[in-house]
């Protein structure tokens, strides 16, 4: 009875979910604060039951209670434990259950982490929640229920997907979901604020944190499928601009532009428009990556093939919520005003322009991957938009805001001088040129892109040191660069922590700009064929095949070669590529060795079988491939941090018609400024 128990769980989740949706949007227009209160109980209640709901599912799937339709198409007693609790959202509807899961926990944590905002704002944003919980509890009970009984039973069930058995992918995707359903509180933030009128400094503070996490966890989340593609697929790439990769490079895009929005509205009170709007758009590509995923209409290895029905009604749910929120935008927009002014050459100027940029870029990272899907719909022929396409449309819109980046948080708030900021960044541009130029000379090899991707990562770097300098340099009279080591802990101590983060996260961007650059420049591949004995030589290492195995998995039968590997005579390493075939369903499957370092990845994945009993091999050398994970956790962590900062959850005065739960009063007022936040060094 433990499935019907989840189904039960569902059910009333549901009614909680229209209730938490309906009651306390009520009791805001109202001024009803018993009604409003219900918001806090109801998303407690909710998560409880839907968490109730996910381990009924997941318990069936420990049992192998392959009487649940679902069960037995994504498990099998075979499996081993990991994989089995990872089969949870191995599929259509677990998928969708884990995304309400990831919903219902946002929920929690806002009615948890929120005594500091008014009631109403907290009211109408987790009634918003709850309304869009309720759309998704609908669409799974009606078409994609993860509790439907099969009869009669099998005595074992289909296995789970083959590329999903890698221990990444018991990550990935609640790492990835967390970020995606987290712009809901960004987005409900943005609706409760044009709903009641609170769009002012204070509401854009309230909802940086969440944005920020948001942002952090879905980076981390991408993060993982590069690394799980790089490692499972056997081709040896990190980003192949792939339709569903793309779907969730969007948000994080648009997230990114949200963030230094959230900035400005909170330091300056400007950029109130773009920000709300960007808060609706970040959400709104997540729902679309959903409609991508799980709609049947992408060809992709990331992608789960349904049935079209899923697909219009998850259609039908993105046009209410979205549709709905544009229009309520449209109609309250007007009334924003325009926040605090500033002049051509500042902060927010350079802000602004950053915001276009990573707009513009995100609507062509749209039109690449909705635009064969159009055509073919309306049978216009098909068409295929691959990394070309993406690598000379993507990559100049980059430029501009790498070079933004540097100047940016250098630049003071309201007006800044070009002559200063010239002369503070002199030398970050001149070390950066001859930084780009030594590492191509040292590499071997000075090209245009290498040049450039080193440059820019040169320059960001150069820019944070200066920028970094600057806060930590004594500021009394009598101290200079000597002294710069005294109360040095006291004086980064102090440094707001969404300063720290965001230095962390564009260091992270340097390094992400760094290894692209050089794996994308000097890599070198080989794919020879090799019999016992054989040897090869690439990129200074000479590879020996030692031995071939036969391996007897938990649920697979591989061929596991033993390769040597030696650079002038030394051992290098001893690396074990796999060709494996489950027994299941029968798939071949590469399992790549990969030998990391520092500096360079050796990278080895075990073709076909050849006559004589020779096989394919596919040799790879990447040098500083792991650089750009690293900088993907630099921003991630530099997210995190600037999340965490406790000013966030301080309760914040406010103007008392700001709070009115009944009347529409747009605060336009801008924040009133303070001599440091006008200064070089004040809190991006």
């Amino acid at each position: 009875m433990i499935p019907e128990l989840g189904q039960v769980a569902l059910l009333l989740a549901l009614a909680v979910a229209l209730v938490q949706g309906t009651l306390p949007l009520l009791g805001a227009a109202r001024g009803r604060a018993d009604w409003m209160a219900l918001a806090r109980s109801a998303a407690q209640v909710q998560f409880a039951l839907v968490a109730l709901a996910f381990g009924c599912l997941a318990s069936a799937f420990m049992r192998n209670d392959f009487s649940l339709l679902y069960v037995a198409m994504h498990s099998n007693t075979s499996l081993p434990l990991a994989y089995r609790i990872a089969g949870v959202w191995g599929g259509h509807e677990g998928s969708l259950l884990l995304w309400l899961a990831m919903l219902c926990t946002w929920m929690l944590a806002l009615a948890r982490f929120s005594r500091h905002i008014p009631l109403p704002v907290v009211a109408r944003a987790l009634a918003v929640m709850g309304l869009v919980g309720a759309g998704l509890l609908l669409f799974m009970l009606i078409t994609s229920n993860p509790f439907e009984r099969l009869v009669p039973v099998p005595p074992d069930g289909n296995d789970l997907n083959p590329l999903l058995q890698d221990p990444g992918m018991v990550i990935h995707p609640p790492m990835l979901y967390m970020g995606y359903v987290g712009f809901s509180v960004a987005f409900a933030f943005a609706l409760a604020a044009l709903i009641g009128g609170d769009l002012d400094a204070a509401w854009a503070r309230w909802m940086r944190p969440w944005t920020a996490a948001a942002w952090s966890f879905l980076t981390l989340g991408i993060l993982l499928g590069s690394v799980w593609a790089y490692s499972v697929l056997g081709w040896g790439g990190w980003w192949f601009w792939d339709p569903v990769e793309n779907a969730s490079f969007m948000p994080w895009l648009a997230g990114t532009a949200l963030i230094h929005s959230l900035a400005v509205t909170d330091k300056r009170g400007a950029f109130k428009s773009w920000t709300v709007l960007l808060a609706i758009v970040t959400f709104a590509l997540s729902l679309l990556g959903t409609f991508l995923v799980r709609s049947g209409v992408l060809s992709s290895v990331h992608a789960f093939a349904t049935d079209p029905r899923r697909g219009l009604f998850i259609l039908a749910l993105l046009v209410v919520v979205i549709g709905g929120s544009l229009a309520l935008y449209a109609w309250r927009a007007p009334k924003v005003g325009l926040g605090a002014r500033f002049e051509p050459v500042s902060r927010e100027s350079m802000l602004l322009a950053n915001n276009v940029l990573f707009v513009v870029a995100m609507l062509s990272v749209l039109l690449g991957t909705l635009y064969p899907l159009l055509l073919d719909a309306l049978g216009l022929g098909k068409l295929s938009v691959g990394p070309p396409y993406f690598d000379a449309v993507f990559v100049p819109l980059m430029a501009p805001v790498a070079f933004l980046l540097g100047i940016g948080p250098l630049a003071r708030w309201k007006r800044a001088e070009l002559p200063a900021l010239a002369r503070r960044l002199r030398w970050a541009a001149g070390l950066s040129v001859v930084a780009a130029l030594g590492a191509g000379w040292l590499a071997g090899r000075i090209t245009l892109g290498a040049t450039f991707g080193l440059w820019t990562s040169a320059w960001i770097a150069g820019s944070i040191a200066i920028d970094l300098g600057t806060r930590l340099r004594p500021t009394g009279p009598g101290q200079g660069l000597a002294q710069l080591h005294r109360g040095l802990p006291d004086r980064l101590r102090a440094l707001p922590r969404p300063v720290l983060g965001m230095m962390l996260a564009h260091l992270g961007v340097a390094a992400f700009a760094f290894g692209v650059s050089m794996v994308k420049t000097y890599e070198v591949e080989s794919e020879v064929r090799m019999a016992m004995g054989d040897t090869t030589e690439l990129a200074g290492h000479v590879f020996t095949l030692r031995g071939l195995r036969e391996v007897r998995g938990p649920n697979y039968d591989a061929m596991q070669a033993l390769i040597e590997v030696s650079r002038d005579g030394a051992p290098v390493a001893l690396m074990r590529p796999e060709r494996r075939v489950y027994r299941v369903r029968g798939t071949p499957m590469t399992e790549a060795a990969i030998d990391r370092s520092l500096t360079r990845d050796l990278y080895v994945s075990l073709g076909e079988p050849l006559a004589g009993g020779a096989w394919i091999l596919r040799i790879y050398c990447k040098p500083f491939v792991d650089w750009i994970w690293g900088g993907c956790l630099l921003m991630a962590l530099g997210g995190a941090l600037a999340a965490s900062d406790r000013r966030y959850r301080a309760k914040q005065p406010r103007d008392a018609a700001a709070v009115d739960a009944g009347a529409l009063t747009f605060v336009t007022r801008a924040a009133t400024p303070i001599p440091a936040a006008s200064a070089p060094g004040a809190a991006a």
